[in-house]
């Protein structure tokens, strides 16, 4: 039976909630092959509520609020500036709405909670409060990087500097790119850029301002060093060189902008009525605990592969200190 004990080794401090171990790893990447599982798997992130909501949302702007190719053929400052209040506006609506639900109005209380422990205050603190800390370089540094890249990669297709091939407009192929594509390139370039500032002259200059939050909330997922913003945005690059439709430009923009925002909110579920929507990522809230573990996403276990992934049970975090212990005699 897997250990499915809720205590400190697991990130979670004083929490009645029992997260469900040990997280494993995708269907799709099982051998042998598990076919049902892996067609399974990949409808269910397809499905996923958070991934709905952005397709949803990136087909509205795509329709009604994006520039013409014509106008973002050329760099002027009215469109650029009406796509980063948008995101702007993006942001502050999702991540300060999921903030405010659990955080302010605490509207389901600790269930589903990781860690008992609510925002904290202190001198490490931009503005001494874990929240405006977080608030801060999300809605100045964050924002500014990821409309900066939005931006640059709408003017290279319309100005022609990328093509965009008649197939890249494909529906099933745009569906494919928006949903599949983007969850596998973003998660793949974070784990990537990621593990690269966890090196040490990088984590201390750059990304220990992120894991200032070892119980993270909605407003951490983005939170980070300007430097940080600059290499974490850097996956829009990707379709520089792999032609999209700016459906799927836009799907990476909420992904990568507020599509953290969840997985970061500290709470396994969000109740929403008589609905409960997963939330919080067991996974990632482990990073935040012991920061050399699970450098990326379970959607791609870059993790299992490189001996880094901690799936959430006694036995596994014994072996991974004691690896850890090796290394430092060494």
């Amino acid at each position: 039976m897997p250990d499915t004990t809720s205590t400190g080794y697991q990130g979670v401090a004083n929490s009645a909630y029992e997260p469900r171990v040990p997280i494993e790893v995708p269907a799709v990447f099982a051998w042998p092959p598990r076919p049902v599982a892996a067609l399974a798997w990949t409808a269910r992130l397809i499905l996923y509520p958070w991934v709905l909501l952005y397709l949803v949302l990136s087909v509205v702007i795509w329709r009604w609020l994006l520039p013409s190719e014509a106008t973002m053929a050329t760099l002027q400052t009215g469109w650029i500036a009406g796509i980063w209040f948008r995101n702007l506006v993006l942001v502050g609506v999702i991540v300060g709405g999921l903030h405010w639900r659990l955080y302010v109005r605490r509207a389901q209380g600790d269930d589903f909670k990781f860690n008992s422990r609510w925002p904290t205050t202190g001198a490490k603190f931009t503005f001494g409060s874990q929240t405006r800390d977080n608030v801060f370089w999300t809605m100045t540094s964050g924002v500014a990087f990821l409309s900066a890249y939005e931006v640059l990669t709408h003017w290279a297709y319309a100005s022609g500097l990328v093509g965009r091939p008649d197939w890249a407009s494909n529906p099933v192929v745009v569906l494919l790119m928006a949903t599949l594509g983007v969850v596998f390139v973003s998660t793949t370039h974070f784990w990537a850029n990621h593990r690269l500032i966890h090196c040490v002259p990088l984590y201390r200059r750059v990304h220990a301002l992120h894991h200032r939050n070892p119980n993270p909330t909605p407003w951490t997922g983005i939170s980070m060093h300007p430097l940080e913003h600059l290499v974490y945005f850097s996956g829009f690059l990707v379709f520089w060189v792999l032609p999209v439709h700016p459906l799927v430009i836009l799907m990476f923009v909420m992904y990568d902008g507020p599509g953290p925002a969840p997985s970061h909110s500290g709470f396994a579920r969000v109740r929403i009525g008589r609905w409960e929507v997963p939330a919080g990522d067991l996974f990632h809230q482990l990073h935040h605990r012991y920061f050399e573990v699970n450098y990326g996403n379970t959607q791609m276990p870059i993790d299992q592969w490189t001996g880094t992934w901690h799936d959430g049970t006694k036995a596994t975090h014994e072996r991974l200190k004691g690896r850890r212990r090796s290394d430092q005699e060494a």
